[in-house]
């Protein structure tokens, strides 16, 4: 018999100096601010990508010709400390309604007005033998830290 080695979750964290409720609001209600441009799996170029404010909301982005591709929705909102979102993009960059891994943020304090942001992408075995691959791209320099550096230097915009 063979084992099966589920790939380890992606995990990263950033420290922004500002309070648990902005370090929130900008990652979820101002996502389409930092999320970036070229990270779109739409047809259309990417005007905005948003998460919408509930559980069971969508998370999508919409194109410059205005149409909309779904990358997954909101599993859990608990302002100001966590939201879960499903991600439903295989490691070939397409949409898929059956798949689902999560990302999970948490938002602590982290001294002063300062907030620890930890990201968490995890279930990639669900990603099946392409699991590997995609958490080797997560994991990678253009991956989440990244994509959380974009968030961070928004941040220090304010």
């Amino acid at each position: 018999m063979m084992a099966i080695i589920k790939p380890a979750p992606v995990r990263k964290s950033v420290t922004v100096d500002v309070p648990v409720a902005t370090a929130f609001e900008v990652f979820t209600s101002g996502f389409g601010r930092w999320w970036p441009a070229s990270y779109s799996i739409g047809k259309s170029a990417l005007k905005s990508a948003t998460i919408e404010p509930k559980a069971g909301g969508r998370w999508f982005e919409t194109g410059e010709d205005g149409t909309e591709c779904d990358w997954g929705e909101v599993l859990a909102w608990e302002p100001p400390n966590r939201i879960v979102l499903a991600w439903r993009i295989r490691a070939d960059w397409q949409y898929d309604p059956s798949l689902l891994t999560e990302v999970e943020i948490k938002f602590s304090e982290a001294g002063g007005n300062a907030t620890r942001v930890e990201l968490e992408h995890r279930r990639l075995e669900n990603m099946g033998a392409t699991g590997e691959a995609a958490r080797e791209i997560f994991e990678s320099d253009r991956g989440w830290s990244s994509i959380l550096q974009n968030y961070v230097r928004l941040i220090e915009k304010r």
